[in-house]
């Protein structure tokens, strides 16, 4: 068991990152707080991704398709698919991002 605060977390560009296999969990998360015009380049992963949008809003792009996502909006990106977000908004962009894997593993496209 580990009880945790953000701040003990790495923080990375605009993420705290949760590495679950540093906690004995089976997932990851990008805890995100993305600035206006703030998001990562094209990737992809190995599995699952789920991406729950808390406060702001987001272009996110899988694959061809490009949405607008705003607070509430959760995303099922399928494993090995190209996608991405950008802060669409003026406000910081909040964001939980769930990664299927106990550590992450991104290619960048």
């Amino acid at each position: 068991m580990s009880f945790i605060s953000l701040e003990q977390l790495p923080f990375v560009g605009m993420s705290y990152e949760f590495v679950g296999e540093k906690e004995g969990a089976p997932f990851s998360a990008y805890i995100v707080g993305a600035k206006p015009g703030q998001g990562p380049p094209l990737h992809k992963h190995p599995y699952v991704e789920v991406a729950f949008t808390i406060e702001g809003q987001a272009t996110i792009t899988v694959r061809d398709e490009q949405r607008e996502v705003k607070a509430g909006g959760i995303v099922v990106i399928p494993p090995d698919t190209p996608h991405r977000f950008v802060n669409s908004g003026d406000t910081t962009l909040r964001q939980i991002d769930i990664h299927a894997s106990p550590k992450f593993i991104q290619t960048n496209l």
